[in-house]
């Protein structure tokens, strides 16, 4: 699960109110305020393997205990921190089964200058240019975040960026993830920095938005940890790419163009994509469908239970369909197939599930 809203993804403003709404403030006096908030989401999932049974499972689905505040520092600027943790509510008894996952936490200030923060979030390409496409309660299409062959940690940690205010419509961000020396996943003698960017432009209920990551954060990581040796991978690709979406009423359609650039020869990637979702008063309806066009070598399509590693270039369709039922403003219910086009239907997967926040 990426990021679950109450109400529609569509009405932002709406959605991030009724999120907000469910946070208890603890503190709010001489300009300090503090919020816990959190949520438990459990899921029952059936999944097709090849070359294997299929499977099905009862499990969590991102449940999350968070707090966040802010200070006001003087009239225009304020200062702000948010922490999340993660924990197994499906097998939450027992020693290990508590908090055991963070999740994001960062610190930063706001006012009219913008927004500057440092500390570990989802990526700026995540933001911007896949969610509108399928930020769904369980499963998602393919991304070219899949192709990166390093942990979540090292893609969303150890990263500054500052978000311009909005201009006649215009926005920016500009960031680095950094990775020093002193790190154990940095193997190399040296520092270790990214550099991402990305753009996005608004009028009215239309928005355009770009995004570039050279992602260098990952130039030191060990290629193979396990063997003894500390052999770094080096440059191991870019991603870039572009979304469109319009908002009408209670219906977003959102279309993009994604890739993921390899370093790695015939390695490259590309996704087009396009996805709706229409709030139909009791919860959401959505869907998305994507074209992968992977080369030969492609991370994440040359294993065996992908239908790679023959050699050749391969395409895949892929689609997804969901509906969310609103059982409460805390709480609702949600179904979602997704189907991946790989040989033997290997990932095509049906779940049911529930939400219920705090």
């Amino acid at each position: 699960m990426k990021k679950t809203l109450l109400a529609t993804a569509i009405a932002g403003a709406a959605a991030l109110a009724a999120t907000s709404a469910s946070a208890a403030t603890v503190y709010n006096q001489d300009g300090t305020k503090l919020d816990i908030y959190g949520n438990i989401q459990l899921v029952y999932a059936y999944d097709d393997r090849l070359g294997e049974d299929a499977e099905s499972e009862l499990g969590d689905n991102g449940s999350t205990f968070g707090a966040k505040g802010e200070h006001k520092i003087n009239d225009d600027i304020v200062g702000y921190f948010k922490a999340e943790w993660e924990y197994d509510a499906d097998e939450s008894k027992g020693g290990g089964n508590g908090l055991n996952n963070g999740d994001q936490s960062y610190v930063g200030a706001k006012g009219s200058f913008g927004d500057a923060r440092i500390g570990s979030w989802d990526q700026l390409m995540d933001d911007w240019i896949q969610d509108p496409i399928s930020n769904n309660e369980y499963f998602d299409l393919s991304d070219s975040s899949s192709q990166i062959s390093g942990s979540s940690s090292v893609k969303e940690g150890n990263k500054l960026q500052y978000m311009s205010p909005v201009m006649g419509g215009m926005q920016f961000a500009v960031g680095s993830n950094f990775e020093g020396d002193g790190e154990d996943e940095n193997v190399t003698d040296s520092n270790q920095a990214s550099f991402f960017a990305g753009a996005k432009y608004t009028i009215g209920g239309f928005s355009i938005a770009a995004v570039y990551d050279d992602l260098g954060q990952f130039d030191g990581l060990d290629t193979t940890p396990d063997d003894g040796a500390n052999n770094s991978q080096g440059d191991i690709g870019e991603q870039y790419g572009i979304t469109g979406q319009y908002t009408v009423d209670a219906l977003r359609i959102a279309v993009k163009a994604e890739r993921f650039d390899a370093d790695v020869e015939n390695a490259d990637v590309d996704y087009y994509g396009i996805g709706a979702r229409y709030g139909y008063g009791m919860g959401d309806v959505y869907g998305a469908y994507q074209y992968v066009d992977a080369e030969a070598n492609a991370y994440q399509y040359i294993n065996a239970d992908r239908d790679g590693g023959d050699g050749d270039d391969h395409t895949y369709n892929e689609f997804n369909l969901g509906v969310t039922y609103n059982i409460s403003s805390a709480m609702y219910t949600f179904i979602e197939y997704v189907q991946y086009d790989r040989a033997g239907d290997d990932g095509d997967s049906a779940a049911v599930g529930i939400y219920y926040g705090f």
